[in-house]
């Protein structure tokens, strides 16, 4: 199954006010929609299409947004593999000293893999009403 992409890259430019978009954020959009599908639209409930997608236009809307969001805060933190958080315990250039923990070897703690606050502002609008979105709404069936 092809895996959705919640934005485009004109609502991109947009949503930020950037025209043209950055190189790269076609496959940004992607990579971003993956994450918050991974991270908290699988514990989410909505009605879909039988693609997958929401259908709702404010559910369509808040995942726009969440994206775009997602992508915009990677401009300001780094790259989204979160590569960058790997790799150094300290770092001394003249006299400025940076230090942090070795034990971060996945990078998976880097501010570019944690969800940007703008896309939570999104997906906790109070416009997404229980009616037609629910945070959390894990189910199994019997």
């Amino acid at each position: 199954m092809a895996s959705r992409v919640y934005a485009t890259v004109a609502q991109y430019e947009e949503y930020t006010g950037t025209s043209p978009a950055p190189a790269g954020t076609g496959s940004r959009l992607g990579t971003a929609s993956r994450m918050l599908e991974r991270l908290v639209l699988r514990y989410c409930q909505y009605d879909v299409d039988p693609a997958g997608s929401p259908t709702h236009p404010l559910v369509v809307a808040a995942f726009r947004d969440a994206v775009c969001a997602q992508v915009s805060w990677w401009d300001h933190v780094g790259e989204p593999s979160g590569a960058d958080a790997v790799g150094w315990g300290s770092i001394a250039i003249g006299s400025v000293q940076l230090g942090r923990s070795v034990t971060a070897v996945s990078g998976g703690d880097a501010p570019a893999r944690q969800l940007a606050p703008e896309a939570w502002d999104a997906l906790l609008s109070p416009d997404l009403t229980p009616d037609i979105f629910r945070m959390g709404a894990v189910t199994t069936s019997c």
